[in-house]
């Protein structure tokens, strides 16, 4: 594992230790173990290093775990660093660099772990001392490595026993210190004026054999500091004489040595410079390393105090060399470049190292001893020295250089305040700070501030704070020092006729200096100290004229008004007010044509950024409206008096002062009570801005004029100064109008107390100076100002509209057009003030007063309605702007949007009927821009409840007005909760309900009433809604049956349901006040009895205000709430019970929905009623608790739980509109976590397929599967109502979270990505296109502002919606029914509404097109013609077979729909669908090869839904056999190159055939007949599908198998069934059975046939060879099977002499005769049932003509089910009948059940079991409890009707209609079953019911084309329905009752599915067409099958012709014409 996820980690155990002590061991295992470590010469490895240093974070994050194991680590590793000091230590490839990245990042953690833990201290400091002596006296080590060591101990220094740190001080003295340079004294000679007592370096070395106390340094020391307080002077006037012992050391070299190296000095000076030179770099820097680690050991202890004394004379030794050596000129040094650079950093890093070791070493000096004092003195002096010499050093200007400044003045300022004299120390750092300030050093005002200018400013400050409370005096004279300084004259300016200088440096330093101590000081007596010699300089002295020191007191006077001192603050803004405006007074005079540049700089600059600087800084609420006041008088007085002024000053003048203005109105709130004179202050300042042309422009569009010149002094040219102001482009300053945007935000109605201030223009024409051609009667300037209004209008009023106008009354209009609409477009409208306040902070509280004002003017109102509309569309383009604006961006995006909503609704309430309208025009406009307002829950309570609340109190009780508001508000509140229901149902329920769990609110709310009567108007339901039409939303029947679940009520979902908003509303509000009233009384029951935790609380994060950042762990730090203790309780029970809930689930038990649905609710009041709580204790479990209330309804996949999902999730997102982003991602999560397990929608595994899976192999393709476990139909039906939810928020959030428009975008993604994930059942069809379209929903938001910049994603995401939409048509179109009628309607308008959605989008792009966008499109698919995409190739023709695929899948959807919609409403008698335009054959052939290009099976599916289109037909033969290898995995491609001409043409397209994937066995079937003529490859294929097969599935087909022997030529299919005889003892002996019950004697068979002769000579030679190859075991079975029944079925043959009365006594003796030998027989007929034993006394003599059959009772039971359970079975034995056809039919029937209960649908048919056994001869099941119809009216008169009431009860009754219900759905079974077998003989002996009601037809003797009575097709319909029938299906007898239509449904259904099949069917009967039965006799047996199938007809019309159908045989009279013959001829009763 590399480095960062080590550190990932680390920090992550750190977090919560106890929780990842798996993880910590495992990190502290990868760490070099001890003993390896203790080895001779160990190695680590890279990853053990990265290991170490993990474990050494976590214990500096953790020092006090109880775990040791870390510590034990770390310092196992710590002992182990002296053997790092060699090289074989280390990885390979591990450089120094990364070795001393180790130790620094080592090292640090490990002494921050030391600082926090005093046992981990102690236990290093036991073995510090050694590692430290090993690495400094390292001799058999890399000398690097243990200097790396080192340095990095330096930096983080470890603790050290007090008893080691004289042995390491004198160590690292010994050996980093032991070279020590020449003294500069000795290599300088000494002369008279350099005496040894005035040089700080003129002192003895320190001698180790020599004692020296610190009073002896302290003498030594005393020259130093005497004479330097010899040198310091009193500042007089301002000057000051310092000379430093520097300077001395330089004037004892000469100049000669300093300036060109001669001289007499010349020698001593090389000498010294080569004394620097010659020590080395590296004895440097072990010196640095030395310091630094000796400052370490005095800082944390003490030393022995001789050695102390030779530390600080090494310490005082490095500094007095510092000035000699920072004196030394660059051109000196013998190195040049990066050397001398290197050598001079570490040089000075040195010397910063010993300043610091020697504040250290002064730590443990009595600071009263007199030596101490004296040293103290000493050591201030020698700080100074060095800091002076770094002050004029060449290398002032390194980094390092600056460093070493600093230190030092940190020195200073240590020394001179903690210790010794203070006001002498004070004063001797007051001198040095003096004699910087009036050096000769570079101006270093403004930005580039230097670094040591700042390390003195900030000394002097601390020095200053410091001695104010303990001694002034020395601060007193330090600074009026400063002060007095400025005023001086210097002496050059005396002198005349000499040019003038420019303003000493030092001036400008000292004035900065003042400016910036008073400004850090913050004394009142500080700024009065120095202010009054500040203002005399700007009034009387140097500074009174224009010029740099003017300018630079204007600034720090400035800044020391900002402090807020009343008096300098009123005494300053006077000054620059006076100031300003004396510059204003010059204009167009004579000197100003002279004024020196500063002086603009002064006026534009300097005092601007002044009065900017004060409102910035101000924060007294009392001198901030003083200040206000005044800068806005001034805007007044400078726009009055530049008014008349010429050219553009009036402009140049207020547009400096704007920036100032708009800071201190930045919390000005406008809208409270505004006091008259403020409010004309501020109408003056827009009137100046309006007329200077100051405002930003609010048209976008520029205005044709003509280019402004420099000097505009005629009133046209100010007239296009307005225009100009209006349309742009700007001409000012950026800054101006970004000033005047922020001035809108704080500016007040510009209507002032006037009733009739407008029409009264005095005041106005007031603001014209008198002598200003601009005035009232200038009509020229009028024109152009209403020019100008019209044009900020938009347009909206005509100029000529506007003539009534004055000109001043056109400026003011045009005033006011400029602030409201710039308040709109600057921050969308928001007025300054508290969010939190409930005064009203839309804008439109300004716009609507100017509304207010009673008798306008027509014009002006008209105008003033024009600025209304025109501030509104800015706010509109406004937000749209920042539609794509994601986080803080869009909530203030959002919160906008919802403060002019809320104030728009409150305004409806007006009394003003124009505002009203007004209002609710806005209010509609922005709802429809901004369709998120409908669900925002500000807008919804004040659409609720706050309009009735709040009436104006100005209005006198008016039943009208009231009367008026109550009508128009209820419209507004029906409007807008149909509307929000339209678009999201769940949502806008779940708001509802939120207000409503308000009780007191809602009580106290005058508008209840009415808004009770509303809600209780508004309905929604499955069924059509009155309230919308179209597509919205809500017509999606997913969506739909989300709201049901939303709303809480008690529905069933997959029932149509109509519910009312209102009661469904208030129950669930009071189900969620109850659940969260239960969670509040247990906390308040849970406090009382004392459940808090005692002890102090836990400090840490909380739930906080939103759990968007539960995954993050992000949380504000907040005082625990006192029950976390209950909270944490509460989640741990629900936690537990939720896991309960999926446990059982997963084990596949069932979930008790009111149980999990309590649970649910009172977990989410939980987690609501803790949104504000702030603990962290709680939080994981808080997590886990919304995690599993998202992701449990996932898990279990229910219909019910997801119903109580969908009402929690509402529940959360409704009250807790923060956790939106967070729920919806971990329904995401859930949503994805069911693709990858297969679930529901996503169970895309052959067994979930439905009817294709349970059809297999007979109908189907593919290998059986086992049928799931659970039903995947309640899974799909579980994602249809998810589904539904995300649609709904999808809604609610598209416009307004990006966020959550992105995790929508992640499901969408994951679910279309390939392989295709859906399931292929047919109950999935609504939900996957529902799906579908929530996808183009989506991808049409990328013309949205807020997913822009994901177009190319949003295209790419729409192609494969595209794609995947038509991959469910890959398959053959399927059939299901749930038998719940609201099902399948809702599937059908699932797809239909899909469709719907395609057609809109394709008009809306067309209209796009035509207005004008179309060209963009078409630009850009222009310039597509040469791109390539690495996916979709050319773009150009990407392009292309988009737009044909979108148009494919238009019209397979219709078909879809058109399918659908029939299955939804079979009996509807609709004839044709919806008109749509005839499609072309070219259209055909286009759909058929972008379909096959996108995938074959969607072609294959396409010619399978229309099989008689020849066009289809054709083009997919030639595309399947031009792309043959393509398809080889494809069964239903076979149909288009294995054909009898291919076979005839032995095409070579059939040696495809071996590669082929498996068919179906009835597809098998067909190329077994002679058309194929038994075909080599053909035969090959059948063989190796049937054998793919299990025996047992290729049983039912037997007969089949049996006549394509007739075809076996080449002995294949022999060959075959001999292999699978041997596979199975059943299918050989069902196979014997039927080979025998083929075998027929010449006289019943056309003997002259030779095909026949051969194979019945074949048929005993294939069942010899079958029985030849049994085994022993199986013969023996076969043996004793056969026996049995061949003993049973002989009784029949000796009956036959018998007289009728002895038969049945016969049986018995024959029946006791029969011995039962093993218990593995079973019945022949019914495999699975094994024969027990024969009941003798059951046989009973059947009637017959010349035959006796008998019927015996046989005790089974089933073989795969108990065996100790034993059932009757009745078989019928015949002798001399064949059976043959009768097995044909019922395996017809059999498909058709099969087909009928894949599909769904309640028919029933019972193909009860036939197998003929011998030459005619066979068994016949005998149908369990039953009677014939014949034997039912021997008991009774009555018909039907009356036997059914007699048997179950009278009508209406339970039991009669649930018997009314079998017999519906057994007629309709066998209805569909006769219509294609047409079976006739339906006489009442053929007819049974059994004991439930149910019909079962028998006896199928006459089918297809025969019938009796020599074929003369008596029988007419096709199928009976006697009278006696119709009256039990159709009560009314008129065919309109409901049971009727059930009938009539159920047979539409039932001939569907069968239509689907087919194929099957008819190939199943097609191989029996040589068979010789009577049915193949006559006519065209299967064409007339096929052409009742009638696939040429739509699923429509053939829905229609089974109606008629169904009509047709009611009550024929053929078929009670047929009954009684039968009565009359046969004595059957009718």
């Amino acid at each position: 594992m590399g480095m960062e996820p080590l550190i990932e980690l680390c920090d992550l155990i750190a977090q919560n230790p106890g929780q990842f002590t798996e993880k910590l061991t495992w990190m502290c295992g990868r760490c070099p173990p001890p003993e390896a470590l203790l080895a001779g010469s160990p190695r680590v490895t890279r990853a053990q290093l990265n290991a170490v240093i993990a474990v050494a974070r976590f214990i500096s994050k953790c020092p006090n775990h109880g775990d040791l194991r870390p510590q034990s680590v770390v310092l196992e590793f710590l002992r182990a660093i002296p053997a790092s000091f060699k090289q074989s230590f280390w990885p390979q490839s591990f450089g120094s660099d990364s070795i001393a990245s180790f130790y620094g990042e080592f090292l640090g953690y490990v002494s921050k772990a030391t600082e926090s833990s005093a046992d981990l201290a102690t236990d290093v400091a036991g073995f510090m001392g050694e590692i430290v002596l090993s690495a400094v006296g390292n001799v058999s080590g890399d000398l690097g490595l243990s200097r790396a060591f080192l340095r990095a101990l330096s930096q983080s220094f470890l603790p050290v026993l007090p008893s080691d740190a004289d042995k390491l001080v004198s160590c690292l003295l010994d050996n980093f210190v032991s070279y020590v340079p020449n003294s500069p004294r000795e290599l300088i000679p000494t002369t008279p004026d350099a005496s040894s007592h005035s040089s700080p370096i003129a002192m003895n070395h320190y001698q180790p054999n020599e004692g020296m106390s610190p009073k002896n340094e302290a003498s030594n020391a005393s020259g130093s500091s005497s004479s330097s307080a010899s040198r310091v002077s009193v500042m007089n006037g301002g000057s000051m004489a310092w000379k430093s012992s520097v300077d001395q050391l330089v004037s004892s070299i000469g100049n000669a040595g300093f300036n060109d190296g001669g001289g007499a000095s010349a020698a001593p000076y090389r000498r010294l410079i080569t004394s620097f030179e010659e020590e080395p770099v590296e004895s440097l820097e072990k010196q640095e390393i030395a310091f630094k680690m000796i400052a370490h050991i005095l800082d944390k202890g003490r030393i022995e105090p001789k050695l102390l004394e030779h530390v600080r004379i090494i310490a005082k030794e490095k500094l007095q060399s510092m000035p000699v050596f920072l004196k030394i000129r660059k051109r000196d040094w013998t190195e040049q470049g990066q050397l001398l650079k290197a050598r001079i950093n570490t040089k000075l890093s040195v010397f910063q190292a010993t300043s610091k070791l020697k504040i250290k070493s002064l730590g443990s000096l009595d600071s009263d001893a007199k030596s101490s004092k004296k040293l103290l003195l000493g050591t201030i002096a020698l700080l100074v020295d060095a800091a002076e010499a770094c002050l004029v050093s060449v290398w002032r200007k390194l980094r390092i250089c600056e460093e070493l400044f600093s230190s030092l003045l940190a020195g200073i300022s240590q020394v001179a305040l903690t210790r010794g004299d203070l006001a002498y120390n004070a004063v001797t750092a007051f001198n040095f700070f003096s004699s910087f300030f009036f050096s000769k050093q570079a101006d270093t005002w403004g930005s580039s501030q230097g670094a040591m200018f700042e390390s003195v400013l900030k000394t002097s400050c601390e020095i200053i704070e410091f001695c104010w409370s303990k001694d002034r005096s020395p601060v007193d004279t330090f600074i009026m020092g400063l002060a007095t300084s400025i005023r001086e004259r210097n002496d050059y300016e005396e002198e005349d006729g000499k040019e003038k200088q420019p303003v000493p440096v030092v001036q400008l330093n000292v004035i900065r200096l003042l400016s910036e101590l008073s400004v850090s000081v913050k004394k009142p007596e500080v700024v009065d100290m120095i202010l009054p010699l500040f203002i005399e300089s700007l009034e009387e002295g140097d500074a009174s004229t224009p010029g740099v020191l003017r300018l630079r007191l204007l600034d720090a006077v400035s800044r020391m008004a900002s402090l807020g001192f009343e008096k300098s603050y009123r005494e300053i803004v006077v000054l620059m007010t006076r100031s300003y405006l004396s510059k204003l007074s010059n204009v167009g005079s004579a000197e100003s044509k002279t004024l020196a540049p500063e002086a603009t700089t002064e006026r534009v600059e300097t005092i601007p950024a002044g009065f900017l600087s004060i409102a910035s800084a101000l924060s007294s609420a009392k001198l901030r409206s003083d200040y206000r006041h005044r800068m806005l008088s001034l805007c007044s007085d400078v726009g009055l008096a530049a008014e008349s002024k010429s050219g553009r000053s009036g402009s140049d003048f207020l547009g400096p002062l704007l920036p100032a203005v708009a800071e201190i109105c930045s919390d000005f709130v406008p809208s409270v009570d505004v006091e008259p004179s403020v409010l004309k202050l501020f109408r003056n300042l827009w009137f100046y801005i309006a007329l200077f042309g100051l405002a930003p422009p609010i048209q976008k569009t520029d205005a044709p004029t003509k280019s402004v010149s420099t000097t505009l002094n005629s009133v046209g040219s100010m007239g296009i100064i307005a225009l100009q102001a209006v349309g742009g482009p700007y001409m000012w300053n950026s800054q101006w109008s970004s000033a005047v945007q922020r001035i809108s935000q704080g500016t007040p109605p510009l209507v002032v107390s006037s009733v009739k201030w407008l029409e009264d223009e005095l005041e106005l024409n007031a603001l014209h100076n008198p002598g200003s051609r601009r005035g009232s009667g200038n009509e020229k300037a009028a024109v152009t100002q209403r020019t100008a209004l019209s044009a900020a209008l938009g347009g909206r009023v005509e100029v000529a509209a506007m003539s009534s106008i004055s000109g001043v009354k056109a400026t003011y209009l045009l005033a006011v057009a400029f602030l409201e609409i710039i308040r709109f477009s600057s921050n969308g409208g928001i007025l300054n003030g508290d969010p939190s306040s409930t005064v009203p902070r839309s804008a439109f509280s300004c716009v609507f007063e100017y509304l207010k004002t009673p008798n306008l003017m027509p014009a002006v109102f008209q105008c003033l309605t024009a600025i209304v509309h025109q501030a509104f569309e800015t706010a509109v383009l406004w937000l749209e702007d920042r539609i794509p604006e994601t986080g803080n961006g869009a909530e203030i995006r959002e919160s906008t949007l919802s403060a002019h909503a809320c104030f728009l609704i409150k305004s409806m309430s007006e009394r003003e009927e124009h505002i009203r309208d007004i209002s609710v025009n806005l209010l509609t406009q922005l709802r429809d821009r901004f369709p998120q307002i409908l669900w925002n829950s500000s807008c919804l309570d004040s659409l609720l409840f706050s309009v009735h609340n709040d009436p104006p109190l100005a209005v006198v009780h008016d039943p009208a007005w009231i009367a008026t508001v109550r009508s128009l508000y209820q419209k507004i509140v029906r409007e807008w909760i149909v509307i929000s229901l339209s678009y999201a149902p769940c949502t806008s329920q779940g708001l509802l309900q939120e207000k409503l769990c308000k009780a007191n609110m809602w009580q106290k709310a005058q508008s209840a009433t009415d808004v009770v009567s509303l809600l209780s108007e508004i309905r929604i339901g499955t069924g059509k809604n009155d309230c919308w039409s179209g597509t919205k939303t809500a017509n999606i029947p997913a969506v739909m049956a989300a709201a049901a679940a939303a709303s809480g009520a008690n529905l069933k979902l997959m029932d149509a349901f109509n519910l009312e908003v209102l009661n469904t509303g208030v129950v669930s509000a009071t189900v969620k006040c109850n659940h969260t009233g239960e969670i509040a009384g247990m906390r308040r029951l849970y406090d009382t009895i004392g459940g808090i935790q005692s002890g102090a609380s836990q400090t840490g994060f909380g739930l906080g205000a939103s759990l968007q950042k539960l995954k993050s762990g992000v949380f504000p730090h907040q005082q625990p709430p006192q029950n976390d203790s209950f909270n944490e309780m509460m989640l741990t029970k629900f936690v537990r019970l939720l896991q309960q809930f999926v446990n059982i689930a997963e084990k596949g038990g069932e979930v008790d929905k009111l149980s999990f649905r309590e649970t649910c609710s009172q977990a989410t009041a939980l987690l609501l009623s803790n949104l504000d709580s702030n603990s962290k204790s709680n939080i994981e479990s808080f997590s886990q608790l919304l995690r599993l209330l998202c992701w449990c309804p996932a898990y279990i996949s229910t219909p019910d739980a997801m119903e109580t999902g969908i009402f929690i999730w509402t529940w959360l997102v409704s009250a807790a509109p923060q956790l939106g982003s967070l729920v919806l991602a971990e329904l995401v999560d859930a949503w994805l976590w069911t693709i990858d397990t297969k679930r529901g929608l996503f169970a895309s595994e052959v067994r979930y397929y439905g009817p294709a899976a349970k059809l297999r192999p007979h109908l189907a393709p593919g290998e059986p599967e086992s049928l799931p476990e659970k039903d995947p139909v309640q899974q799909i039906i579980a994602h249809r109502f998810w589904l539904g939810f995300f649609i709904d928020r999808f809604e609610v959030v598209r416009h307004d979270s990006v966020e959550q428009l992105l995790l929508l975008g992640r499901m969408l993604q994951g679910t279309t990505k390939l392989p295709w994930n859906f399931s292929r059942h047919p109950a999935a069809t609504g939900t996957f296109f529902t799906f579908m379209m929530l996808g183009l929903k989506f991808c049409s938001c990328q013309s949205q502002g807020n997913l822009q910049n994901f177009r190319t994603g949003l295209q790419l995401l729409e192609d494969r919606i595209y794609r995947a939409s038509l991959g469910w048509f890959a398959h053959e179109p399927e059939w299901y029914d749930l038998n719940n009628i609201n099902f399948s309607q809702s599937e059908a308008q699932s797809v239909s509404v899909f469709v719907q959605y395609l057609l809109n989008e394709r008009v809306d792009a067309s209209q796009l097109e035509s207005k004008g966008r179309g060209r963009e499109i078409g630009s850009s698919l222009s310039e597509l013609k040469d791109q390539y995409h690495p996916v979709w190739g050319h773009m150009e023709n990407y392009a292309v077979g988009r737009e044909k695929r979108k148009q494919l899948l238009l019209m397979l959807c219709q078909h879809e729909a058109d399918r659908l919609e029939v299955w939804a409403q079979p009996v509807n008698l609709k004839e044709n669908t919806p008109s749509r335009p005839k499609v072309t054959s070219e259209k055909w052939i286009e759909f058929a090869r972008t379909a096959f290009s996108v995938d074959p099976r969607i072609a294959l599916s396409l010619a399978s839904r229309f099989p008689t289109n020849t066009f289809l037909k054709a083009e997919m033969t030639q595309l399947v056999q031009s792309h043959i290898l393509e398809l080889r995995c494809i069964p239903e491609a076979l149909a288009y190159f294995v054909t009898p001409k291919a076979v005839d043409e032995n095409s070579p397209l059939l040696q495809q055939l071996p590669h082929w994937a498996a068919c179906s066995i009835t597809q098998a079937l067909e190329f077994l007949t002679p058309s194929y003529k038994g075909h080599p490859r053909v035969m090959a294929y059948i063989l190796r599908v049937l054998e793919s097969y299990p025996p047992e599935r290729v049983t039912f087909f037997m007969p089949q198998l049996v006549q394509s022997l007739r075809y076996d030529d080449e002995r294949l299919v022999e060959g075959y069934l001999l292999r699978a005889a041997q596979r199975s003892d059943i299918f050989a002996h069902i196979l014997i059975w039927h080979l025998q019950g083929e075998s027929v004697s010449e006289t019943g068979k056309d003997a002259g046939s030779e095909k026949n002769s051969s194979f019945q000579a074949l048929l005993p030679v294939v069942r010899q060879r079958i029985i030849d190859g049994f085994t022993p075991k199986a013969l023996d079975v076969f043996q004793r099977e056969f026996d049995f029944f061949d003993k049973v079925t002989s009784i029949s043959g000796v009956l036959f002499p018998l007289p009728k009365e002895e038969r049945r006594a016969g049986i018995r003796r024959e029946l006791e005769k029969i011995e039962m030998e093993g218990e593995d027989l079973y019945l022949p007929t019914a495999h699975n049932k094994l024969v027990r034993g024969i009941q003798v006394d059951s046989g009973i003599p059947l009637q017959s003509a010349a035959k006796v059959p008998i019927m015996i009772t046989f005790n089974v039971v089933d073989r795969d089910g108990d065996r100790n359970v034993i059932k009757p079975q009745a078989c019928i034995f015949k002798v001399g009948d064949d059976c043959r056809q009768d097995v044909l039919a019922l395996q017809v029937i059999s498909l058709l059940k099969d087909i009928f209960e894949a599909v769904g649908i309640n028919l029933y048919l019972f193909p009860y079991g036939v197998l003929p056994t011998g030459p005619e001869r066979g068994i016949i099941e005998v149908v369990p409890n039953t009677r014939s119809r014949s034997q039912m009216g021997e008991t009774t008169d009555g018909g039907l009707y009356e036997i059914f009431q007699q048997d179950y009860g009278p009508v209406g009754s339970p039991s009669f209609e649930a018997a009314r219900e079998n017999f519906i759905i057994s007629s309709a079974g066998y209805a569909v079953a006769s219509l294609l077998l047409q079976p006739k003989d339906r006489h009442n002996g053929n007819l049974l019911f059994d004991n439930v009601g149910r019909l079962v037809h028998i006896d199928f003797g006459f089918i297809l084309e025969t019938s009796p009575g020599g074929n003369m097709r008596f029988e007419s319909a096709h199928f009976k329905l006697s009278h006696e029938m119709t009256q039990l299906l159709d009560p009314s007898g008129v065919m309109k009752s409901d049971t009727w239509y059930q009938f009539v449904s159920l047979c539409v259904k039932g001939y569907l599915a069968a239509r689907r099949y087919m194929d099957g069917i008819i190939n199943t009967v097609l191989l029996m067409i040589d068979s010789g039965l009577p049915c193949f006799s006559r006519g065209d047996p299967i064409g007339n099958l096929r052409k009742r199938f009638h696939p040429e007809m739509s699923e429509r019309e053939a829905a229609n012709f089974m109606i008629r159908t169904c009509t047709d045989a009611y009550n024929k009279w053929t078929t009670a014409g047929y009954d009684l013959i039968q009565y009359l001829q046969q004595g059957i009763e009718k």
